[in-house]
């Protein structure tokens, strides 16, 4: 997502760590802030509209951020630049361009953030989600909003919000037309429509089941989710067509008709996304990139050294050692 700083909302620019942790407190919550080496360059842009707030954000150093739980707002972390690895409860992301976070609410949140990452954080309120998820379905879900925690940044409903964001953020940056009382709610109420569609979450199944035309077949968005889930463990698309219970030629068709992409191509990615992140959580003394590569499913090092170097930039061996 391309987007430009908005210097004329600037929050804060500084170089000494406690009081970028200070200000950054106020639009999240209070958290440890721990910069690596090198001379901190933060700054923070900030805009807040009714109940969501961006915030374009960058270290310019290695930092990791701990906080406990959001619990009053849920945010999405999409880095513009460079890499981030996000920890809450059980979800473990290595996020870059092409993979956002979506961490739990309810858990305490572990960010690392690579020297040159610049992030675009999209903050909205908790309860205002819940209200306008129960105004969508004419009711009460059956069960608490849980979102899945990797957003796919190339998927088409993921890219119309991601465009509806930007459209904000120009907005932002001119005549602020979308600042008028009379227009803010509507636009508030379509960033958390698309957001609620877009993302998998708990009640995907309600909110898309015949009600969306065009919506991704249930069998299309299960596969996604076994591919996010199961990795590690699923041998071949042949097992995730037979999983779904559709023909390899049909989930094929679907991935390409809705999600712009192959189930081969979305299984490497997930694959390559989990080797990273072993990889930067390894002891390079007592692991093998082999050994890690062959546990997802890359059993020729050259040809995985080649997919990991394109995808992330470094080589395996690289990231072993950071």
């Amino acid at each position: 997502m391309d987007v430009e700083p908005l210097s004329g909302h600037r929050l804060f620019r500084t170089n000494d760590a406690e009081e970028a942790r200070v200000r950054m407190g106020r639009i999240l919550r209070d958290h440890r802030l721990d910069p690596g080496p090198g001379t901190m360059d933060a700054r923070c842009d900030f805009i807040g509209f009714g109940d969501i707030g961006l915030a374009y954000l960058g270290y310019g150093v290695q930092v990791r951020i701990r906080s406990e739980p959001t619990e009053s707002f849920r945010i999405v972390q999409i880095p513009l630049a460079g890499r981030v690895r996000v920890r809450a409860g059980a979800m473990d992301i290595a996020s870059d361009t092409t993979v956002a976070s979506v961490p739990d609410p309810d858990a305490p949140l572990d960010m690392n953030a690579h020297d040159r990452s610049r992030h675009l954080l999209v903050r909205i309120d908790r309860d205002a989600l819940d209200t306008h998820l129960r105004r969508v379905l004419g009711r009460s879900p059956d069960r608490p909003l849980r979102m899945s925690p990797a957003m796919q940044l190339r998927s088409p409903a993921v890219r119309s919000w991601l465009e509806t964001l930007r459209m904000l953020h120009l907005d932002a940056a001119g005549p602020g037309l979308l600042r008028d009382s009379r227009l803010r709610p509507q636009f508030e109420q379509l960033i958390m429509s698309q957001l609620l569609l877009a993302q998998p979450n708990s009640c995907s199944e309600l909110l898309l089941g015949g009600s969306v035309a065009n919506a991704t077949p249930r069998p299309i968005r299960r596969a996604e989710q076994l591919i996010a889930d199961q990795a590690r463990d699923m041998p071949s698309v042949a097992d995730i067509a037979a999983a779904v219970g559709i023909s390899v030629r049909s989930l094929q068709e679907g991935f390409r008709r809705y999600l712009d992409t192959t189930p081969t191509e979305r299984l490497r990615e997930a694959r390559l996304v989990g080797v990273h992140a072993e990889l930067a959580a390894a002891d390079p003394t007592t692991t093998t990139i082999a050994a890690i590569a062959a546990d997802w499913g890359f059993w020729h090092l050259g040809r995985f050294s080649a997919l990991y170097r394109k995808r992330w930039g470094v080589s395996p061996s690289t990231t072993l050692r950071s």
